[in-house]
């Protein structure tokens, strides 16, 4: 039995149709299977680029992953499922046009590589207090209290999972 007045589904109705007003308004602009096609390729490419980078660290195996095991999984997942879109996202419609803020994943996945780079030469700690900066603060518009917080607690977390959680040997300069 549905107990709602005939006021209270008017109400509803008209609140639906306004928020449904609203999405549209906010709705980016549209692109086209170019857009899509270019979204594929792009992620095409970094995962291959990220696939190269991480077999670089070593393997390992998956009793004794060494560090690049799990960068290397989720690489080689990002270039595969970009091929899927590759072939089936031609038909789909749901791709935005490139705007200026189109350039912030590229900000995003230059600062990745760069981490990647310097990680060997400097240890985890610097890079990845530096990666959590660039994309909290300038990528993602946060506070510099909030980015100078997560940022030093992510690190500091990821250190202890993947050093001594995991047992993977990172490259490091503080060593507990």
């Amino acid at each position: 039995m549905n107990d709602t007045s005939p006021h209270a589904r008017d109400i509803l109705v008209e609140i639906e149709a306004e928020v449904a007003h609203e999405m549209e308004e906010d709705r980016p602009i549209a692109g086209g299977t170019a857009y899509q096609t270019v979204g594929a390729l792009v992620g095409i490419a970094v995962g291959i680029g990220g696939a190269v980078l991480a077999y670089g660290y070593g393997l390992g195996s998956l009793r004794e992953p060494g560090p690049g095991l799990w960068p290397f999984v989720v690489s080689v997942l990002i270039a595969a499922l970009s091929s899927i879109l590759l072939v089936v996202g031609r038909n789909l419609t749901d791709s935005e046009a490139f705007t200026r803020s189109s350039v912030l994943p590229a900000i995003g996945i230059v600062t990745f590589v760069a981490f990647g780079l310097l990680m060997p030469l400097t240890g985890f700690e610097i890079p990845a207090l530096v990666l959590c900066v660039v994309w909290l603060r300038f990528l993602g518009g946060e506070s510099w209290r909030n980015t100078v917080v997560i940022s030093v607690l992510t690190t500091a977390a990821f250190y202890f999972l993947f050093l001594y959680g995991l047992r993977i040997p990172l490259p490091h300069l503080i060593a507990f």
